[in-house]
């Protein structure tokens, strides 16, 4: 089983890059599952890479390179054993330390069978300058950590500007190779960057072998373990929301909704930081269709996705917000107060979902008690198995 580690700071494209990757391995014939970890108990990205047909497992409700270690073991563990996946590929939450995690996996001692591929960490590079401005320090780490280096939505950046910010990237890590990516190009261009993350990966004509990675990277020293999230400066709030008669909201009304939400809460957090970075997602699903809007950064527009319902699934609607250099209390009262403002608007009842823990102060809980937590949540996220 290869293990791949793919991180970069929050709205660098990490999930579009994954389900992208997951394509091109299944393409080979490859059986891949994906582990996707989120700051506070809602997960969206996972929802989103299930219905693209892969198995996901969801960590939650903290951040796997500081708090669930011990969840992060046992589901690899039961991964490797019950789904026996070719490639497991780890997205980390945006205010992770990405080498400690694919360290972490490497301490783990699963066996000469897991081969660790090359730390992959992705930068928006439509908001290099910003990232540079609003998280310098927290992002650095990110950059200089990395051994491949995704300059990623190039699509959205004048050519004449590239190689000025791939020479700006290399400088800040030489040893690094830096790859030029676009969730829209999945040609010529990404076939590269997987051949350089699985340098041997070959399609798979009768039964799956496991890939070898090429070259064995080896960790660095042991460290003491740091609170990635505390020293990235960012507010993060999630949370789930039942909607009442959500079945007769047709799919247009959803989009309108949730743009409107979108812009609202993008007012209300310019406030808090007028030149934040960072990642407010929302994902209204009327059962049937799903609805998800996303900002990155303080001047961008909503962008939007729209996804098919998975079947049996119930009106309901998610967000996760994760701003630079606000304070988490100021961003929940910013999110609940327009969630309210919006729906009371159309006269739509929307109330909390209610979920076997209070979750809210992830990060104020003692250490053994995320463990706790993450065994919980494990247990009710079920992982299905591919349709061959």
């Amino acid at each position: 089983m290869d293990v791949i580690v793919v991180g970069g700071f929050l709205g660098s494209g990490k999930t579009t890059t994954i389900i992208n990757m997951g394509k091109y391995l299944a393409e080979k014939g490859k059986k891949v599952a994906i582990i996707v970890n989120e700051i506070g108990e809602i997960g969206i990205d996972g929802d989103v890479i299930k219905r693209f047909g892969f198995d996901t497992k969801e960590i939650t409700s903290g951040c796997i390179c500081c708090s669930l270690k011990v969840g992060l073991r046992t589901t690899i563990t039961l991964l490797a054993k019950e789904y026996k996946p070719d490639v497991l590929m780890i997205e980390p939450t945006g205010i992770a330390f990405p080498h400690i995690i694919r360290n972490e996996v490497e301490l783990m001692n699963l066996g000469e069978e897991v081969k660790i591929a090359p730390l992959v960490t992705l930068i928006d590079g439509s908001r290099f300058k910003h990232l540079m401005k609003e998280v310098k320090e927290f992002a650095m780490r990110q950059i200089i950590d990395a051994e491949i280096l995704g300059i990623n939505k190039v699509d959205l950046i004048e050519p004449i500007r590239i190689p000025i910010l791939e020479a700006s990237v290399q400088q800040l890590n030489p040893k690094a190779r830096v790859i030029l990516l676009s969730g829209k190009d999945t040609g010529e261009r990404f076939e590269s960057f997987m051949q350089v993350v699985l340098p041997d990966i070959k399609e798979v004509s009768e039964k799956p072998q496991v890939a070898a990675t090429g070259e064995k990277f080896r960790p660095s020293e042991p460290q003491e373990t740091e609170d990635s999230i505390e020293a990235s400066g960012v507010g993060s709030y999630a949370a789930e929301f039942a909607i009442k008669d959500g079945e007769n909201l047709s799919t247009e009304a959803a989009r309108e909704l949730t743009i409107e939400l979108m812009n609202t809460i993008k007012e209300k957090v310019l406030e808090l930081n007028p030149e934040f970075v960072g990642h407010i997602k929302l994902f209204l699903d009327n059962g049937l269709e799903t609805v998800k809007q996303s900002v990155t950064i303080y001047y961008e527009e909503p962008q939007e996705d729209i996804i098919k319902s998975k079947e049996g699934a119930v009106p309901t609607f998610k967000i996760l917000s994760a701003v630079s250099n606000v304070d988490k209390g100021a961003l929940k009262n910013a999110v609940n107060s327009s969630v309210q403002e919006t729906f009371g608007k159309r006269g739509i009842d929307v109330h909390k979902a209610r979920h076997g823990h209070n979750h809210e102060d992830d990060h104020k809980h003692e250490h053994g008690h995320h463990e706790n937590k993450q065994e919980h949540i494990q247990r009710i996220v079920s992982i299905k198995g591919r349709k061959e």
